[in-house]
């Protein structure tokens, strides 16, 4: 594909994205990713097997290790807005996936389609959890220029702050990449996401330069500690309850609802959608009671 063919591409994907739902979209290049902060300090970071990794790992995958599809050259990654008034987009309903991924995962079949049907491209759907066949999906979108590490340990971006959800494809073709960009509020920040954390999940540096071979780190300083945080996630678990849903397709009678710590996402105060004292309260009231 010559450069004039890759770039109408680049846009046309981009565009059609968001027609399908998404409300952010980048491109990045599979060989920047390769030597990313997460794709080479992953594999040297202690096993984790908590609450959100995925125990079933393809045969022959080392630990923190990406597979990558034989072909793939260009990464797209898409983003839907998870906005901290519509808190049951995140929730798990028994076994059923998340409204929110549900919805990604349409924009990225949708785009699937749309490439082979318009393109004769054949893309390939990335799996969430890197054990099965993911990839760092947080990198990807800050090198497709979508944002940037957050203190929170999440991509933050200038729309919608962390409150997004994302998902990525690959094709087999060399494509510009959209980023990444400067885009860093968190500089001078006092970090509200850290001392908002239930669990103090960022009180001590437990990841150093000098143990992991750059100074790209977990919650940008390596103070972000998983499994502390899971200890969050795990009593979220714990006090779920059966509830009746309606409105959510494929469910019928009552089922167990896992909601999901998000503290120190709503707890960010850069994109729309800022938040209020009252209107923070109102959200911790709507999750219970937090274990602390």
């Amino acid at each position: 594909m010559d450069k004039i063919d890759s770039l109408k591409l680049y846009s046309a994907i981009l565009t059609k994205a968001k027609e399908l739902g998404a409300c952010l979209a980048g491109i990045a290049k599979v060989e920047d990713l390769k030597s990313a902060p997460s794709y080479t300090v992953a594999p040297v970071m202690p096993d984790y097997a908590s609450v959100g990794a995925n125990k079933e790992r393809l045969d022959g995958l080392k630990h923190g290790e990406v597979k990558w599809p034989e072909d793939a050259r260009s990464v797209i990654v898409v983003a839907v807005e998870h906005p901290e008034d519509k808190l049951e987009m995140d929730y798990w309903y028994g076994s059923k996936d998340p409204i929110g991924n549900r919805k990604l995962i349409a924009v990225v079949k949708g785009l699937l389609e749309w490439l082979e049907k318009d393109y004769g491209v054949s893309g390939f759907h990335l799996p969430y959890h890197v054990e099965r066949g993911g990839i760092y999906l947080k990198d990807a979108a800050v090198y497709a220029g979508m944002g940037c590490i957050g203190k929170n340990n999440l991509l933050l971006t200038p729309e919608y702050g962390s409150r997004i959800r994302l998902r990525g494809l690959t094709l087999p073709l060399d494509l510009p990449s959209s980023g990444p960009n400067s885009f860093d509020p968190c500089a001078y920040c006092d970090a509200m996401c850290n001392k908002a954390c239930p669990q103090n999940a960022f009180r001590t540096q437990v990841y150093t330069p000098e143990q992991h071979g750059r100074k790209e780190l977990p919650g940008r300083i390596g103070d972000y500690d998983r499994t502390i945080c899971s200890i969050q996630m795990k009593a979220n678990e714990d006090i779920a309850v059966l509830e009746d849903v309606e409105g959510v397709a494929g469910i019928e009678q009552p089922v167990r609802v896992v909601k999901y710590c998000r503290i120190c996402e709503l707890n960010c105060p850069i994109g729309k959608g800022q938040l209020s004292r009252s209107r923070l309260d109102n959200i911790y009231s709507k999750y219970q009671s937090w274990p602390v």
